[in-house]
């Protein structure tokens, strides 16, 4: 556990650190660990705002964590709660105050809020002490809501949040809730690119990348771990590697509308203009000033290449377009990058993207079942993709389902 002097010590240091991270999804994972650490909590969750409702965005257990084999993850449903007195996260986000609740299953009957005992229930869980924190900005905008679950003690018994914890969350919220603030309006401008792309082309949506995002991350961190890669740099270059995959096909700007909203396949010739979306997308990030930079161009260029070399657009000069010369056929035509000569994030970013595009509704196709597009890639394994990340694929493959629940597709305007 913390001491005062540490937690002052910690909480000098928070802004900084959270403010390192870019990405959302990554930066509320993020708060919620250094949040539960601070006052050595056993779970909790975050909750972001959606006009009138709460988004259930993130959660952590450490009691569930611990009944998983080593290295799975915690797989949770997302959920919307009204912004009213109905509920206790509901209440602090409409009262826009904290509460400090020592048994959930005791409440005062003066409080207008209950709780709500089904995910105990269901989990063999027990939910016990309770601090439940709005995420206020300046202007006195409630963003979300922190929720910190069962304060332990030394010996790791259940107790009440103290008040001087209390008040310490406070700062720490204020501080969570600025770097919040600049991680939504980073995801808000990837997410206009996207919808840019999406004027163009119907089928590039925000759920699409949010999907390959996600997907693709998930896919990476459990890549590295077995690859013996340590927590600090697996971290880092998750943050970057999220916003890259989403922007995989932001390329696609640059082709004819003819193309790109022609509601059937391609001839050979509209195929060989739109496989130019890579190298277009990987232009954009030519100044590169940034490792995002970097991951961006990365993926861009290379999620279409395939892991025995037919892919596109090959060993090209990203500047010109060009071939290069001594990586060219005899027509002089790009040999297509093969194995793992094609980097890491663009051979997992071809898995994330194949699979979503499969089961995933287009003008030219239904959605398929999930057995068909599983089958597909296990087809692929070891000509279209890396063999070692299509395991990790397959492994992992309740993690893609959540994912899937997370960022559902808009319904069928014609149905």
């Amino acid at each position: 556990m913390l001491t005062v002097s540490e937690k002052l010590e910690a909480l000098a240091t928070l802004g900084v650190e959270l403010n390192r991270v870019a990405d959302l999804d990554i930066l509320m994972e993020r708060i919620l660990s250094e949040a539960r650490h601070f006052v050595n909590a056993d779970a909790g969750s975050i909750y972001i705002r959606d006009r009138d409702r709460l988004n259930f965005s993130y959660t952590q257990n450490a009691t569930l964590q611990k009944r998983l084999p080593l290295g799975e993850k915690l797989i949770f449903s997302t959920f919307t709660v009204p912004i009213n007195e109905d509920s206790i996260s509901g209440h602090a986000a409409y009262t826009a105050r904290a509460t400090n609740i020592a048994d959930v299953y005791h409440l005062d009957e003066s409080v207008p809020y209950s709780f709500g005992r089904g995910f105990d229930q269901a989990s063999g869980y027990r939910t016990q002490s309770m601090l439940t924190l709005p995420l206020v900005t300046n202007r006195g905008d409630v963003i979300g809501v922190l929720q910190i679950i069962n304060a332990q003690n030394e010996n790791c018994d259940i107790v009440p949040f103290a008040e001087e914890d209390e008040k310490m969350m406070r700062h720490f919220a204020s501080t969570a809730t600025v770097a919040l603030e600049r991680a939504r309006m980073t995801r808000a401008m990837i997410l206009r690119t996207i919808r840019m792309a999406e004027m163009r082309d119907p089928k590039e949506t925000g759920a699409h990348a949010n999907r390959v995002g996600s997907y693709a991350v998930e896919i990476y961190e459990h890549w590295a771990r077995k690859q013996g890669m340590g927590d600090k740099d697996i971290d880092a270059k998750r943050d970057v590697f999220r916003m890259a995959a989403m922007l995989h096909d932001v390329g696609k700007v640059a082709i004819s509308d003819t193309i790109l909203k022609k509601p059937g396949r391609f001839t050979p010739e509209e195929y060989e203009v739109m496989k130019q979306h890579s190298m277009f997308g990987a232009r954009l990030f030519l100044d590169r000033q940034s490792e995002f930079d970097d991951a961006a161009q990365n993926v861009a260029l290379n999620h279409h290449e395939r892991w025995d070399g037919k892919g596109y657009p090959g060993h090209i000069d990203v500047a010109t377009g060009e071939p290069l010369a001594e990586r060219a056929d005899e027509n002089g035509c790009p040999l297509g990058k093969a194995g793992e000569e094609i980097p890491v994030f663009g051979r997992i970013v071809a898995i994330a993207d194949v699979f979503d595009a499969l089961c995933s509704r287009r003008v030219y196709k239904p959605a398929w079942e999930e057995s068909e597009a599983l089958s597909v890639m296990e087809e692929g394994r070891g000509s279209q993709f890396d063999p070692d990340l299509i395991d990790v694929f397959f492994s992992i493959l309740d993690l893609i389902r959540s994912i899937r629940d997370r960022y559902p597709d808009l319904p069928d305007p014609e149905k």
